[in-house]
């Protein structure tokens, strides 16, 4: 496997999380996809600060049973492994400060849509996290320079996620905990 690390040729069989592990920590962004090695560019300031801010924004209303974090990997199986931009995690799961977590220990997956992963997030991934059981995703777009937050919950029969609200001014819900966030909050300066 260290040959197929050094190189970026896959290992036979494809890649696997074990592979991951192996990665050098050199701030690439790695996911995997049924086996194939995907390596996202660095996001973009606006990318980075509507994270930064949905984060702090959503642990200030954060009961204690849950726990608010950005970026942290989360293993759907050996060969699917995503990194949410900002996620909500039981806090049992967090205590351990993991470098991964499983889809059982997330309760909110929310990606923010750049033109290099509009397929990805809008399709993609949350179709592979309702598969997993992650109960809500949301997604978060720039769209004619506003921001939109559209959020998610799993119908758990049919494992997809049926959308509850698409949110221009507040995001104003109940679920995963009451959350009534102002847009402007988590809108980056200049905008």
């Amino acid at each position: 496997m260290t040959a197929a690390l050094q190189n970026d040729d896959p290992p036979e069989g494809g890649w696997t999380t074990d592979d991951l592990d192996a990665q050098p920590d050199d701030g690439r962004r790695r996911e995997l996809l049924d086996g194939v090695l995907l390596v996202s560019p660095s996001p973009t300031r606006l990318h980075q600060t509507i994270a930064g801010r949905l984060m702090v924004a959503l642990e200030e209303e954060c009961p204690d049973e849950y726990d608010v974090t950005q970026a942290v990997e989360v293993r759907l199986n050996r060969t699917r492994s995503f990194i949410p931009d900002v996620l909500v995690t039981t806090a049992e799961a967090a205590a351990g400060n993991p470098a991964h977590y499983a889809p059982h220990q997330v309760m909110l997956a929310v990606e923010i849509v750049s033109p290099s992963t509009r397929s990805i997030d809008r399709v993609l991934k949350p179709a592979l996290y309702a598969q997993a059981g992650i109960p809500y995703y949301w997604r978060v777009e720039v769209e004619d320079e506003a921001i939109v937050v559209y959020t998610s919950r799993i119908d758990p029969v049919d494992e997809v996620y049926t959308e509850t609200g698409r949110w221009t001014k507040v995001v104003d819900t109940g679920e995963p905990f009451p959350v009534n966030l102002p847009i402007a909050r988590i809108t980056p300066r200049g905008r």
